[in-house]
């Protein structure tokens, strides 16, 4: 199927009609697309493609049958097959196929012409070039003779024309100037001289072999691929009853997927990666708390993004108000929006890894695949083609077929057997159950009639809300409630009586039945959102399958409810506190004091809602005398602060990324600068006490300060200090080591591009503000910026 489809190149005037054909209108297509215009007859056909009697040619004439009703291939009046033009151009090579023999030499000289009936020992029946090249092609038109000329070539020359016959021609874009042989490949003179292959002198590339010539060497024996007969499916013997009740189960635990999943995403929003859409951390986020695995998450989301119930907010993925009226709506209408989105999604939302096995992102907005919309039509028209009251066995025979059925429909790179994830995604939403179409596929098999070129509408898609409403019941508005602190919901809950539950308590599964577990935390949580204990009870009696609630659920609400709120927690800037409860009265009635928002707890104590410091001046402003406290306890004093400079302003210094010679003449000012003060210093020494300072300090040795006595090693030493700045003092000093030593040296680069590497360099030169070394990661000379070395390690 691969190499079918890439020798299409799928103008747009046959772009609606190629995904459509099956794989045998294909081949035969290809097939007269090879042949001659002359040679279009269906004698020649079928001996091209191994199918003139018996059930192949039976199959070949149902092919042209249906290109027929088509308009792509007709007969005329003398017996030969016509082409549509703009499916003969669907193909740049077909079969394989290059160009025929008057089409490549048509640009060649008469006297070339010439020189190749010479090497051949054919004598025109004229010397100008119509009768020399007349000559040429009877003489490669002739399969035995172009046999016998080969099996006189050298064996370089035989082995490179079967390489070449039994390959597709590379493609030439690129205009040059040369001659009329090329001998780059080993064995080509002696086919270029022979005019078996033809070297284009307006084109770069390898010398292309006529398609004359391509046939012969393939032999009488070689064939084109023709599959009249689609692949066989074993079948096992299903009911309706059983297709529907399996049917309507996966699309029950579709819908509970789809409503978990989506009112995850409205809660807390997933986070779109920099390139775009939701990464596989968010996925598996939303799948732990929707408890689903990543298939479906990805289906729902990929789905509920096509329907229009998320939408990008800045840096998330958000649910839109569309989502808010669907979550209102019955599980079928539900289940019928996502369907509809499905059928018309371009792309495979199931698909999780690339081709290079990397995760793919979801709703990351890649380009439209058509081959995917036709993959889905095509799974289902492949298992509408099994017998009533059989289903697949095996659903990858499925997969199989619909390869026959369409065979230039996208598959997924992930897939072990032909489109499994495609066929996944049908049995999640119920389109596929026991491997034979349900009753919601049928309605969406259907569909395949409608034009494709424009978008269903409501009345399109009534057919499987029809199906849909027939699989699936209506929400349930009721619960039970048992005494293991336990409710279950059969069947879908109502949007009201999720959002009840989920309130109080926490849902443990979902699907044909739903189950919320009660706990102290999950009421408390219900009380915090300002339900009352009573009102609690009533909401939960109300949805209750049977009149009271249990015992056990009962005294949870209330024991609950008795403990919360004992202890309270509340926002404050400062706290004031005092002895007198008089006094802190007046403070709360105080009107200036107003602003501060100050707040009575206890007859002792007020809170404020200002800062401690505007609290205090507030305080003092209106004639009072407060005090401030520390964290532990004791009175915090209060002096004024004098600040003072620590030590005197240094003398401005110059850059260090000078020139060699500033830094060399720093340096030597520097020394005389260091002799002038030793000199000048006149303080006697002690020389023991010195030596115990030396010995006792630590052994890092500190950084060079020309400007504070400390000059550098080396002048290496210095210039790489100098544009090395993401370098420590230690590897500045192992790098210059190595430039002087001519030592290998390992570091860490950070490319232009961002990209860290460690790297291993030998043979380096210093020409600042660069390093020339040999690059070891490379094997290549290199030339590194001081500037983006960020550590020095040993060889």
């Amino acid at each position: 199927m691969g190499e079918l489809a890439d020798r299409l190149q799928r103008p747009a005037s046959v772009a609606l009609v190629l995904p459509r054909l099956t794989l045998p209108c294909l081949q035969v297509a290809e097939a007269l697309a090879a042949l001659e215009p002359r040679s279009r007859s269906r004698d020649d056909l079928a001996g091209l493609l191994d199918a003139r009697d018996g059930e192949r040619g039976r199959g070949l004439t149902a092919v042209l049958e249906e290109l027929a009703d088509r308009a792509l291939v007709w007969p005329d009046g003398e017996g030969l097959l016509h082409l549509a033009g703009p499916l003969r151009s669907a193909w740049r090579k077909p079969l394989g196929l290059d160009a025929a023999l008057a089409q490549l030499v048509a640009h060649i000289t008469s006297d070339e012409l010439a020189r190749v009936l010479v090497k051949l020992g054919v004598k025109p029946a004229a010397n100008n070039k119509q009768q020399r090249l007349a000559a040429l092609v009877g003489h490669h038109g002739d399969p035995d003779r172009v046999a016998a000329l080969v099996a006189k070539a050298p064996a370089a020359t035989r082995e490179l024309l079967r390489r070449r016959a039994h390959e597709a021609p590379e493609r030439q874009d690129f205009v040059v100037f040369g001659g009329l042989l090329d001998a780059s490949e080993p064995g080509s003179r002696w086919a270029l001289e022979r005019g078996l292959l033809i070297q284009d002198r307006h084109r770069y590339g390898a010398a292309r072999m006529p398609a004359e010539v391509a046939l012969a060497l393939r032999g009488p024996d070689w064939h084109a691929p023709f599959t009249p007969a689609p692949p066989g499916v074993r079948s096992v013997p299903v009911t309706a009853p059983e297709v529907e009740r399996e049917a309507a189960a996966a699309a029950m635990a579709f819908d509970a997927h789809a409503t978990s999943v989506l009112g995850v995403c409205a809660a807390a929003p997933p986070t779109r990666l920099k390139s775009g859409g939701v990464g596989a951390r968010e996925l598996s986020r939303i799948g732990r708390a929707a408890q689903c695995e990543e298939l479906p998450v990805r289906l729902v989301l990929e789905t509920a993004g096509a329907a229009g119930l998320l939408a990008r907010d800045g840096d998330r993925i958000a649910a839109t108000a569309a989502y808010d009226t669907w979550a209102a709506q019955e599980p079928a209408d539900r289940v019928t929006a996502l369907l509809r989105a499905w059928w018309e999604l371009p792309r495979t939302p199931g698909t999780g890894r690339d081709e290079d096995g990397k995760a793919v992102p979801a709703l990351a907005g890649t380009e439209p695949c058509g081959g995917c919309v036709q993959a889905r039509h095509g799974l289902l028209a492949a298992a509408a083609r099994l017998p009533a009251g059989e289903g697949a066995a095996d659903p990858a025979d499925l997969g199989a077929l619909l390869g026959w059925l369409r065979p230039l429909a996208d598959e997924p790179a992930q897939d072990a057997t032909p489109f499994a994830t495609l066929i996944r995604e049908a049995e999640l939403l119920g389109a596929l159950a026991l491997g034979t179409l349900s009753p919601i596929g049928s309605a969406l098999n259907a569909l395949n009639a409608q034009d494709s070129l424009n978008p269903l509408n409501a009345r399109d898609t009534e057919a499987v809300a029809d199906a849909c409403r027939r699989l699936l019941p209506a929400a349930t508005g009721t619960a039970r409630f048992g005494s293991d602190l336990t409710a279950v919901v059969s069947g879908t809950p109502s949007a009201d009586l999720a959002a009840l539950l989920d309130s109080v308590a926490d849902r443990e599964s979902v699907g044909a039945a739903s189950v919320w577990r009660f706990s102290p935390a999950s009421v408390r949580r219900a009380l915090d959102a300002g339900l009352t204990p009573d009102a609690l009870t009533a909401d939960l009696a109300v949805v209750a399958a049977v009149d009271r609630l249990p015992q056990p659920l009962s005294y949870l609400i209330q024991d609950t409810a008795r403990r919360h709120g004992r202890v309270r927690v509340v926002s404050a800037a400062c706290v004031i506190h005092g002895q007198e409860p008089a006094l802190l009265a007046e403070l709360a009635a105080h009107r200036k004091l107003a602003p501060l928002g100050l707040r009575q707890l206890a007859p002792t104590v007020l809170i404020s809602r200002t800062p401690p410091n505007e609290t205090l001046a507030a305080l003092r402003a209106a004639g009072y005398a407060p005090v401030a406290e520390q964290p532990d306890g004791t009175v915090r004093i209060e002096r004024a602060l004098h600040h003072r400079a620590a030590d005197p302003i240094p003398s401005p210094r110059t850059s260090r990324a000078g020139s060699r010679a500033r830094q060399t003449g720093t340096r030597r000012t520097t020394a005389r600068q260091t002799g002038t003060r030793a000199a000048t210093a006149g303080t006697p020494v002690d020389l023991r006490a010195l030596a115990a300072r030396l010995r006792d300090a630590p052994q890092d040795i500190a950084e060079p300060d020309p400007y504070d006595g400390r000059p550098y090693a080396s002048d290496t030493e210095e210039i790489i200090a100098g544009y090395a700045r993401n370098l420590t003092f230690t590897d500045v000093r192992q790098l210059a080591h190595a430039v002087d030593e001519r030592r290998a040296v390992t570091i860490e680069y950070v490319a232009t591009s961002g990209n860290a590497t460690v790297r291993t360099l030998s043979g380096l030169e210093l020409d600042a503000p660069y390093l020339n070394a040999w690059c070891h990661l490379r094997e290549d000379a290199r030339v590194f910026t001081i500037s983006r070395i960020h550590g020095v390690m040993p060889a």
